[in-house]
């Protein structure tokens, strides 16, 4: 999996100058593996928080306690929260976030394959509801891609020709 994705963020990321921030629940720090496996990452990559139980993604990312007590952690607000979270507690420009159900078994009800990812910048925030299929593995790899993928394309779009939240 390393390379591609992770390879194109981190240019575009460093090209102007920007900074990430990763929040994980369902891929449990491989978001930011694959991100550290690139050489220079350090130059875009500030760190990331993996918050697999609930109440971490309120106490450590500032999920809302109602929304997690009324949706669960899988749903795309969570993720949302999640990327706005990292960010801002991180003090980066971007931040990315994965949440959902790996697998094998349902999670309170939800289908294993079940993913909502998201991106937070500059010029605001983005989520994308997946449904996935395979093993555990696979939905997690997925998941990586599809994150890194979509945070691709928010770079690609931004507006913005720097660092705009001067938290870098």
């Amino acid at each position: 999996m390393s390379g591609g994705p992770a390879r194109e963020v981190l240019g575009l990321l460093e090209a102007r100058g920007w900074t990430l921030a990763v929040a994980e629940s369902l891929t449990g720090g491989l978001v930011a593996a694959e991100l550290v496996a690139v050489p220079g990452a350090s130059n875009a990559f500030r760190g990331s928080v993996t918050a697999y139980a609930t109440e971490l993604k309120h106490r450590l990312l500032g999920v809302d306690a109602d929304l997690l007590a009324a949706r669960g952690a899988v749903d795309p607000q969570v993720a949302r929260q999640m990327a706005e979270g990292v960010r801002n507690r991180l003090g980066a420009d971007w931040g990315v976030s994965t949440t959902g159900v790996a697998g094998p078994d349902p999670q309170d009800g939800i289908p294993a394959g079940t993913v909502f990812v998201a991106v937070a910048g500059p010029d605001g925030t983005r989520e994308s509801a997946l449904r996935l299929t395979g093993d555990r593995t696979a939905i997690r790899t997925a998941s990586v891609t599809a994150v890194l993928e979509l945070l691709a394309g928010e770079l690609g779009r931004s507006t913005v020709a720097g660092p705009a939240s001067g938290k870098a």
